[in-house]
């Protein structure tokens, strides 16, 4: 993959920098766009993946919302996206739950615990507000632990064996719930989503012809060059045809799979058994997907084979010791103050970041389509780390 930047645009933004294309957004809006046209399914943007506001204004052309996890995305997508709301969390408070319900059009309860405890809280939203549960179809397709919803001991959704008995012994629980929602892709085809679909099915069918909308969650990589959306398409229309419910899907990394891109540059040069490139970022700061996937992202000019013959290790600037990104080989050899560019970091980049060990947010850019005007939208400076202390 290239990247859409000139030298001259390179040189000219700040270090650390995440740079988003809008031209690129557009290729995926497209894919995104000819698959609600041909089922009716409604796609909304997974904020937890990717919240850049900015972006906003271009995305809600094709989108038709945002799904929240936490009060703060129910109110970022209230205020800038302003089209559907879906909100889920693991568990509420009863004073976040009150904020929540005035900015939302549907939302998620993840247990009949919860569902039942905040009756009341609920009771004056019922006409404006529809309202769900979280299912856990105890179908596995994920392949890193840490990303897998249907582990063993997830707390993510009610088990679907556990829903089954409980709803058989308390038909009324489903009072007031229109819709269901599952989620266990990550990264994934849709041959996962057919599996998926079919243990849901399993174990749900009795309830679904009474439901209103389904949602197949988020993990669909429908903008991946080798993903078959005539095959996701067919999946969604025999399973809205069957049910006769409205399905939703909420990608994250889809909609802006390949349209971001990071600058950072070498500040030093160190041997130690290994050529060391210290470099202005992060993994555990900036890029912690990268240990905590863990995977090695791409980067332009550079192999993370030795197909190359300068290899160095790639590190970040804070004390931890293993703030480490990987190990690249080079046509040339690095030198201090070169600028280099990380792939596909657009996506749990920006939404991720923190101030570990004092070290400042990258900046973030925006690449207009139709001017082609290269923009910094946001900066980051002292007082925003000192503002999230006390």
């Amino acid at each position: 993959m290239s990247h859409p930047l000139s030298e001259k645009e390179i040189q000219k933004l700040p270090s650390p920098c995440f740079v988003v294309d809008e031209t690129l957004v557009l290729k995926n809006l497209q894919t995104l766009q000819s698959v609600q046209e041909a089922t009716g399914a409604q796609i909304l943007l997974a904020l937890k993946a990717f919240s850049m506001f900015s972006t906003f204004p271009l995305l809600k052309k094709v989108l038709h919302g945002t799904c929240a996890s936490s009060l703060n995305e129910a109110r970022l997508g209230r205020e800038e996206f302003d089209k559907e709301v879906h909100t889920y969390s693991p568990a509420y408070t009863k004073s976040e739950l009150e904020k929540i319900l005035p900015l939302s059009d549907k939302v998620l309860f993840n247990s009949f615990g919860q569902w039942e405890k905040f009756q009341t809280t609920i009771k004056p939203y019922l006409d404006q507000v529809l309202f769900g549960f979280r299912i856990n179809p105890q179908h596995s397709e994920g392949q890193t632990a840490i990303y897998d919803p249907c582990a063993p001991c997830s707390r993510l959704g009610i088990p679907a064996d556990q829903f089954a008995t409980y709803v058989s012994k308390h038909p009324n629980t489903l009072d007031g719930i229109t819709g269901l929602h599952f989620h266990t892709l990550c990264e994934q085809d849709s041959y996962a989503l057919e599996r998926t679909l079919q243990a849901f099915e399993n174990a749900c069918s009795p309830y679904l012809s009474k439901m209103n909308w389904i949602n197949f969650g988020g993990g669909h990589h429908i903008t991946r060059s080798d993903y078959n959306v005539e095959h996701l398409i067919q999946l969604i229309n025999c399973f809205k045809e069957k049910y006769q419910v409205q399905i939703y899907l909420e990608p994250g990394e889809a909609v802006v799979l390949h349209t971001g891109f990071f600058i950072t540059t070498v500040l030093d040069i160190i041997s130690n058994d290994k050529q060391i490139a210290v470099l202005d970022t992060s993994a555990v700061a900036h890029l912690p997907d990268v240990l905590e996937m863990p995977y090695q992202p791409e980067l332009v000019n550079a192999a993370k084979d030795s197909r190359y013959p300068y290899k160095y290790l790639l590190t970040g600037s804070t004390c931890l010791a293993g703030d480490l990104i990987g190990e690249y080989s080079f046509p040339e050899e690095l030198s201090i103050g070169q600028r280099l560019i990380f792939l596909d970091m657009a996506h749990y980049t920006m939404v991720k970041t923190t101030t570990f060990n004092g070290i400042n947010l990258p900046s973030i850019a925006l690449k207009k389509a139709e001017s082609g005007e290269l923009k910094v939208v946001r900066s980051f400076s002292y007082e925003d780390f000192k503002a999230r202390l006390s």
